[in-house]
């Protein structure tokens, strides 16, 4: 956080590509823009940019009033998907030499090109626009010197033969990218895959390349798929009613997951009310929501186990391989509104085609969806090996 006389030297200077000063408290496309285009630091600077909510373009105070409300609205931007990837990013109201403001402070990405709306909006000086090829194409450099997480690596045994480029175009570029750069652009398929990730500087596929758009991922990620069994009865035995092995990409894998978890939904009737209600075993959104949160946030890199997803007749079992991972411990796991991602490319694409509602959202809303379907909370069992999930069917 800066201080105050760094702040005054800030408001002190000229527009550049780490300050901008705005009068309007409500308009949410100018703060996202600017976000956007300090967490994509198209110079370089590696320097906090600065939005005052609150000031004139010469600096001086604007004498408007400034609220809790408006710091909301910035917070939101870091969870609710509209910038991707999420940006790092403080916002508070502060009186600066007797004059109220939101002070947002907005870090540089370690995951260049960052985009708001689908767009990839940067700052050169005071000019804040929509970036260029040729300035995306900087930006894709950037993130490829930076210390990068496994998903974002390219696989040497990959070629660019092994993803699925209709899939790509018709599926995850329409998701990612707003229509209008689309049509604008006229790059190359390679640029596309590369400024979305999915190809590395060598044009080697990366692991989310190949997570998102792979015709066949398990070849060179041997865990990357999900072995669902079910069991008649409540313990494993030799006995096995039905079991699959779900691989593929990721829309794939998500669709053949919610066949199978609206095809196991036991609906049971309730007669007690003057007309006949059916109420699930399960909320769908829980169970949906948890494998989900399973395959994405999993480790990919250090082990060959699937995604676990066991069905008995009295509950659900997910196991995921990997344990919690960054600032999440064992003991802060699960708490509403802690997010950190093993899988940061991975959870963005997800996002983007809108498989994860807002980030560090699943559980909570797992959580609530069984509370009111009447099913006992959400049981975890968390190391530094794994995360394995119980939810039990309703009474």
């Amino acid at each position: 956080m800066l201080s105050d006389d760094e702040l005054r030297n800030r408001l002190s200077r000229a527009e550049t590509d780490t300050v901008e000063r705005t009068q309007s408290t409500n308009n949410t496309t100018k703060f996202g823009e600017a976000i956007c285009a300090f967490s994509n630091d198209l110079l370089d600077r590696r320097e906090i940019g600065v939005l005052f909510i609150g000031a004139t373009d010469d600096g001086n105070c604007a004498n408007i009033t400034v609220d809790e409300k408006i710091v909301q609205r910035i917070l939101a931007f870091r969870r609710n998907g509209e910038i991707l990837p999420p940006p790092s990013l403080t916002a508070r109201i502060h009186t600066l030499d007797g004059c109220e403001m939101v002070i947002v402070e907005v870090l540089p990405s370690e995951m260049p090109p960052v985009r708001y709306d689908g767009r990839i909006c940067i700052r050169a000086g005071a000019r804040r626009d929509y970036a260029t090829a040729e300035e995306e194409r900087q930006l894709v450099e950037k993130r490829r010197r930076a210390n990068i997480s496994f998903d974002q690596r390219g696989i040497p045994e990959a070629t660019i033969n092994d993803l699925d480029l209709l899939r790509f175009r018709e599926e995850y570029l329409r998701a990612a990218v707003h229509p209008d750069v689309i049509e604008e652009n006229g790059r190359t398929v390679e640029e596309q895959l590369r400024a979305l990730g999915l190809l590395d500087s060598n044009n080697l596929p990366t692991a989310v390349g190949l997570l998102i758009c792979g015709k066949n991922p398990c070849a060179f990620l041997p865990g990357a798929y999900v072995q669902f069994v079910r069991y008649p009865g409540t313990v494993i035995g030799d006995l096995v009613q039905d079991q699959k092995e779900i691989s593929g990409p990721l829309s794939q894998v998500f669709s053949q997951l919610d066949e199978l978890i609206a095809a196991n939904n036991r609906r049971r009737a309730d007669l007690s009310g003057p007309k006949q209600t059916d109420h699930p075993d399960y909320p769908q959104i829980a169970i949906q929501e948890m494998v989900r949160n399973a395959i994405i946030h999993r480790n990919y890199e250090a082990t060959t186990s699937p995604v676990m997803f066991t069905w008995f007749d009295d509950r659900v079992e997910i196991t995921s391989p990997g344990g919690p991972f960054g600032a999440i411990t064992v003991e802060s796991f699960g708490q509403a509104g802690l997010s950190e991602a093993r899988n940061p490319a991975l959870a963005t694409a997800a996002k983007a085609m809108n498989y994860v509602q807002r980030f560090g959202s699943g559980i909570p809303r797992a959580r609530a969806a069984m509370e009111a379907n009447g099913n006992p909370p959400i049981e975890f069992e968390v190391n530094n090996a794994f995360v394995h999930v119980r939810l039990r069917a309703a009474p």
